[in-house]
């Protein structure tokens, strides 16, 4: 029996069993969508099916191209642009990596952005901040940018299926952040006259490839099984901040919008990488910044863009909750860190 507890559902969280049937019933059907003949067509009227119903479970009347993931839609979406692009300060590294160069829009302290838009960009500013769970004012964002004439790209991934899509011209989801398989995501487009084609093959000559069925049956039913999670797991998330602030541990961007399921805290005189080998030692899974940057235990480039000074960003791990979380999990770990915090103030008086 496995009594760790998982608080790392940002960086993927378990795949529902809706979606793992789905992705069962794929294989065992599973011909080439490309393909002409009956089972081929068969595949392709299953994935066209599941393209319809993901659209929509999100609400979008756009196109929809499927990839292996948001780090994929972000690349040909930003790669694959007919004009200039800018992004935020504090974009996920999958979005600096498919925009080299780009000019750079600061947030403030508090993790939002309030910047003045460049002119005729395509302006990449996510929804939800991966690490602090900060989530940006983009119906009031993408206003100001349109009356620039730019286009608005939204890195969707933590936000997908908790929050409704925002009114962006592009959107990059990724299905293994909401209970969906992994190596299957999609960019949603109003417009793919905005990017440039690579000219042939799959998904409308942008994304050549055979098409991913079984992925994206798993996408479907990840996504018709709803959230009905979210609501308790807000009410734990406050409980954990309450904690944390009690203990004498700082909530970051505490005062800003913040998506229910993700939360950063600094533990004032205990490293990140000290509180993490501890809690994993406790039996808790939680992270430093995201997975794709706290690998290698580097500075956070996000918590640097609110301000935080070096020593500050070197104590703050990332907590996250998810369709698996409980009430209990979330008090244990609550009991954990505010036991490891006055450790760490009883060898400092």
């Amino acid at each position: 029996m496995n009594d760790r507890i998982t608080l790392d559902h940002a960086a993927t969280t378990v795949i529902r069993p809706e979606a793992a049937a789905a992705m069962a019933e794929g294989m065992a059907r599973w011909a080439n969508p490309s393909s002409q003949h009956a089972e081929g067509r068969a595949a392709r009227a299953a994935l066209e099916g599941a393209r319809d119903r993901i659209k929509a479970a999100l609400g979008w009347t756009g196109e929809l191209l499927f990839t292996s993931g948001a780090t994929e839609a972000a690349a040909i979406a930003l790669g694959r642009a007919k004009r200039p692009v800018a992004i935020s300060a504090v974009e996920h590294a999958a979005v600096v990596g498919a925009a080299p160069g780009a000019a750079v829009l600061p947030v403030g302290a508090d993790g939002l952005v309030d910047a003045e838009m460049p002119e005729d960009a395509l302006v990449a500013i996510q929804q939800v901040n991966s690490e602090t769970g900060v989530i940006q004012p983009l119906d009031a964002l993408a206003e100001r940018i349109k009356t620039k004439g730019g286009l608005l790209f939204a890195d969707c991934a933590q936000g997908a299926a908790k929050l409704p899509l925002p009114p962006a011209d592009m959107i990059a989801v990724s299905a293994h952040k909401f209970g969906g398989p992994p190596g299957i995501g999609a960019l949603l487009a109003r417009d793919l006259g905005a990017l440039t084609p690579v000219g042939q093959g799959q998904e409308q000559g942008y994304r050549p490839g055979t098409e991913n069925l079984p992925g994206a049956l798993g996408f479907a039913a990840a996504l018709d099984a709803g959230e009905p999670w979210l609501d308790a797991v807000a009410a734990w998330r406050e409980e954990l901040d309450a904690a944390v602030r009690a203990a004498g541990g700082v909530v970051i961007c505490d005062a800003s919008p913040r998506l229910a399921t993700i939360a950063s805290y600094r533990m004032p005189g205990v490293s990140a990488a000290a509180q993490l080998m501890r809690f994993d030692l406790g039996g808790f899974a939680v992270s430093a910044g995201s997975a794709c940057s706290s690998g290698s235990l580097k500075r956070s480039p996000v918590l640097a863009a609110i301000g935080l000074v070096p020593e500050a960003a070197d104590q703050v791990i990332r907590v996250s909750l998810g369709w698996t979380t409980t009430a209990e999990d979330v008090r244990a770990f609550a009991d954990a860190w505010a036991a490891l915090a006055h450790e760490a103030r009883a060898r400092a008086a």
